[in-house]
């Protein structure tokens, strides 16, 4: 089944999302995750910015997908993620997976989240009341990653 790929600046409605996924009548689990813009632990932040490679963006994000496709027996995908400058509590990005199981469902969004924090063409500047900063990758991101890498 074809995944559903975009990213956009418009927000997205996980209601909305959520009933696509539930569709495929042969999926009995539905796994959703929402990430949101958040407060930083060290700084007030007032808002970031997201920016992409159109066209490089959607085909790392489609591959993806398709990884884990191969690795789980999934139903419906959806992966959406937004760009542009984003406020505290506003929806960054939407994995849901179905599946006909649990375990398949819970694994695979975890993989693409864990994959797309590392993997995918996005930049992410940060402002804070005292300045402005792109963020890299963390650590902990790439260790989530490297241990996907040893699960084969």
């Amino acid at each position: 089944m074809n995944p559903e790929i975009r990213v956009q600046q418009a927000d997205f409605d996980v209601a909305v999302e959520y009933q696509r996924l539930a569709q495929a009548s042969n999926c009995g689990a539905v796994v959703t995750f929402a990430g949101l813009v958040r407060e930083l632990e060290d700084a007030e932040l007032e808002a970031m910015t997201l920016e992409h490679y159109p066209g490089m963006t959607e085909q790392v994000l489609e591959d993806l997908v398709e990884q884990a496709q191969h690795r789980w027996q999934l139903g419906r995908v959806t992966l959406i993620h937004r760009v542009g400058r984003l406020t505290l509590n506003e929806q960054i990005v939407f994995v849901g997976v179905a599946a006909p199981h649990r375990q398949a469902a819970f694994a695979a969004a975890m993989f693409i989240m864990d994959y797309l924090k590392t993997q995918a063409p996005f930049w992410k500047q940060e402002h804070t009341i005292e300045r402005s900063y792109w963020v890299a990758a963390k650590d902990s991101d790439k260790e989530a990653v490297q241990a996907w890498q040893g699960d084969v």
